[in-house]
């Protein structure tokens, strides 16, 4: 009898602490993707706040419909809250604000081939994008598909719809910016134009309460003139490098701005002629002035790096066939222009990525605030991936972790102009929240829905990735989402 009891203790033991972990976890219970609850609590989760200050926790977030309603240390006792009908375990996970994707582009058809938004929006939130700045797509459908994420009637992060200008003359320029606030446009998006008629477009907007975007190109207009006329955010980086020159870039001859190939193989290198004391001039105006800045890093990695971009491993089971045929070098496909790109053209852009990463983070220095966008569906880079790429090379730039998540976040909301209402784990701010497993600080690779390879006991497991999105309230299972998305791409290659 003795002996049994022995026998018996470690095995109670055990139990107890079973019993005890449990207790400690809580238990996650009237969950289900896709509904939003009046009353959600989310248990024992550490939070990374998008205002640049380190990870605190654990914390009990508390959630009523669509906004944070209190945020409070974790209640670990075991019954804190069995009254609660909905209650999400957020153990060992680290809770961040949703992320925001200052540069998208809604597309409804790649190549010729339509693409369905359910594959986009799905894309976007397994990857913990909970809000997005469209700056280029099919408007009218687009105002239909914002209409629709507001309502809850979809699975779709938040849309905000920048539209573009345009006009010949500043008359047809101001009458286009009218015609914007009339279709319901959140903002504008310009590209580059003339001075005069950019002067106009800028005034206009400001008369009608938008706020500017500027893909700058070769143009008469540059990074001086977004600071002089008011530009919110300069896209990439044309216009910042153009703006320190001694006169004209060195174009050879033969070059054609038209070319694609001629275009972007000289864009690499275009850095490396900026006059650093010149540079330094336009950042700090910049800065002064208010501009804010989104390089995009991640659309013209293929520049320095195209078999790494061609092999990218989600691109086995989340390409859908649309896309993989617009990436295929095709002059009619914009972005499409990497035939016969040579390892010489890899240096000058790797070149060139050392001096835009070290302005970008000059400009941070100066207290300029940066963005963070993808710019998806060109050029290799896939809706979703592409902006937790984006993350990776800030930090490559020099950025901590923290601010990195910040510029997603914090930064990106301020460049909305939502900085009250989104961006934040805070009270009083919209539920747009993700659960991600791991610490992105430690490992920014965790943010990616397809998490990490690790090791544990000799046998290769997978760890990390965005399990929850919280978007408006309404919350969705990211790896239930991606299985979708298999079965989109699965489908759309059979046919």
């Amino acid at each position: 009898m003795n002996h049994v009891k022995k026998s018996f203790k470690p095995i109670l033991i055990v139990l107890f602490c079973f019993l005890l972990i449990q207790g400690l976890m809580g238990e996650t219970r009237g969950v289900e993707s896709g509904q939003r609850y009046e009353r959600l609590v989310i248990r024992n989760v550490v939070v990374i706040d998008g205002k640049g200050t380190p990870a605190r926790g654990p914390m009990d977030i508390f959630i009523e419909g669509n906004k944070i309603k209190s945020i409070r240390g974790a209640n670990r006792r075991e019954n804190a809250y069995q009254n609660e009908e909905h209650v999400l375990d957020g153990t060992g996970m680290y809770l961040l604000p949703g992320l925001i994707n200052i540069h998208a582009h809604i597309h409804d058809q790649r190549a010729g081939q339509p693409l369905p938004f359910e594959y986009l929006y799905k894309l976007w939130l397994a990857c913990g994008i909970t809000s997005v700045r469209d700056v280029g797509s099919n408007y009218q459908k687009t105002i239909k598909e914002r209409q629709k994420s507001q309502e809850g009637s979809i699975v779709a992060p938040r849309i905000f719809l920048y539209m573009r200008a345009w006009g010949g003359t500043p008359e047809e320029a101001r009458r286009s910016i009218q015609e914007i606030k009339k279709q319901g446009g959140d903002g504008v998006k310009i590209f580059g134009m003339d001075r005069d008629i950019m002067k106009a477009v800028l005034d206009e907007a400001h008369k009608l309460g938008f706020r500017v975007a500027h893909h700058v190109g070769v143009e008469e207009t540059d990074a001086w003139d977004d600071a002089a006329f008011g530009a919110t955010s300069i896209e990439h980086w044309y216009g910042v490098p153009d703006a320190a020159l001694q006169g004209s870039q060195k174009f050879p001859y033969w070059y054609n701005y038209s070319n694609e190939s001629d275009r972007f193989r000289y864009a690499g290198r275009l850095w490396r002629e900026a006059d650093p004391e010149k540079l330094n001039k336009v950042l700090k105006t910049l800065v002064e002035k208010g501009v804010s800045w989104c390089p995009t890093f991640v659309i013209y990695e293929a520049n320095r790096d195209l078999l790494r971009a061609m092999n990218q491993p989600w691109f086995k089971d989340y390409l859908h066939p649309a896309v993989e045929k617009y990436f295929r070098p095709n002059p009619a496909f914009h972005g499409s222009y990497q035939w016969n790109w040579t390892t010489t053209d890899e240096v000058f852009w790797r070149n060139n990525y050392k001096i835009w990463m070290s302005a970008v983070r000059k400009f941070a220095n100066m207290g300029g605030v940066v963005g963070a966008g993808e710019d998806a569906g060109y050029i290799y880079m896939l809706y979703g991936f592409s902006l937790i790429r984006e993350l990776e090379l800030l930090h490559e730039a020099g950025f901590h972790p923290i601010d990195v998540i910040q510029h997603a976040t914090g930064n990106n909301a301020k460049i909305l102009g939502m900085e009250k209402k989104l961006g934040r784990v805070r009270t009083g701010y919209l539920a747009d929240l993700i659960l991600v497993d791991g610490n992105p600080l430690e490992n920014l690779k965790f943010l990616y829905p397809t998490g990490v390879q690790d090791l544990k006991d000799g046998k290769l497991i997978y760890r990390g990735g965005v399990k929850w999105t919280i978007k408006d309230g309404f919350i969705y299972h990211a790896p239930t989402m991606l299985e979708d998305i298999k079965k989109i791409v699965s489908q759309a290659k059979q046919k």
